[in-house]
């Protein structure tokens, strides 16, 4: 991002000095999986499109990758009906699924579907903030943990708990691929006064929570609490164009990997070895939604 760019953002950001009554600042917190349990009520499986996207993106997930010796692990966070866990499934004949989120009307999506298979894919409900992995998944055995549009669901003061309880799940060298809203987003900027809770919290019309990353504050919960090791962390400017709707803005992105820690010499060759990809995007490669209107909030 250039400096204009960031000055304006700024400049927009400061204007909206109203803040959420903190009665309500804690009913939405506190309500964050019953409000997504209404959202997917509301829109089914009908959103967020499949994300067919994420292996150019992240070629951890593409088969035959030399990442993992055998048939990969892989934990996906914040499942919702499963639009990243059916395209790996259907490219990658070797890998196999945990796929976890706490909506479980969104489980019972994810299990409905006719893709849906316990030998190569579990799907549980769990909310990572509080509810302990290794209950389900043995600890230290996923090779690969999936973030996709999913922590900016969280509120911030339980984003750390949450990353400590993927870390315990998570193999020695193994990987978390991250993808989020990134801080000034034109998402962000669009939102009206009265939906902030704090600097970049938001809540949206449906109760959702929306927050919105910067690259200072993904090392901060990824290396220095969570104890990872940064591979890649970045911001991806992808251009947005809707001609019917007369919409031409710049989304912004955070895109990251972490690893859990190994042997030094192991580490310096998986990082050679491997290179994060960040194609440019269309606006089917942003977070999946399948209508985006810019005269209400963003998801």
């Amino acid at each position: 991002m250039d400096d204009s760019f960031v000055s304006r953002s700024q400049e927009t950001l400061a204007k909206d000095t109203s803040v959420v009554p903190e009665f309500w600042q804690q009913k939405y917190r506190s309500d964050a999986s019953r409000n997504w349990d209404r959202f997917y009520h509301h829109n089914t499986t009908n959103f967020f499109k499949n994300r067919h996207w994420t292996d150019r993106v992240f070629e951890e997930l593409r088969p035959g990758h030399s990442f993992s010796e055998k048939k990969p692990i892989l934990l996906e966070i914040g499942c919702g009906v499963g639009n990243f866990v059916w395209p790996v499934l259907e490219r990658n004949p070797d890998i196999f699924i945990y796929a976890c989120d706490f909506s479980k009307r969104a489980i019972e999506f994810v299990k409905q579907n006719e893709g849906y298979a316990q030998e190569r894919c579990q799907a549980f409900v769990c909310d990572i903030t509080k509810d302990r992995l290794a209950d389900t998944i043995p600890p230290h055995s996923v090779d690969i943990v999936s973030a996709i549009f999913v922590f900016s669901a969280l509120p911030p003061e339980k984003q750390a708990a949450a990353i400590s309880n993927i870390v315990e799940i998570l193999k020695p060298g193994g990987r978390i691929l991250f993808r989020d809203y990134g801080i000034y987003d034109i998402a962000q900027l669009r939102f009206k006064s009265g939906h902030k809770l704090e600097n970049n919290l938001y809540v949206r019309q449906d109760g959702t929570l929306a927050y919105y990353f910067s690259k200072e504050r993904l090392h901060e919960l990824f290396v220095q609490h969570g104890g990872l090791v940064e591979l890649d962390n970045d911001y991806v400017i992808s251009r947005l164009k809707n001609i019917k709707k007369n919409i031409d803005v710049e989304r912004v992105f955070t895109q990251a990997r972490f690893q859990s820690p190994i042997d030094s010499a192991l580490l310096d060759k998986a990082m050679t070895n491997t290179q994060i990809t960040i194609p440019t995007a269309t606006s089917v490669e942003t977070d999946g939604s399948a209508v985006i209107d810019m005269t209400v909030d963003m998801k």
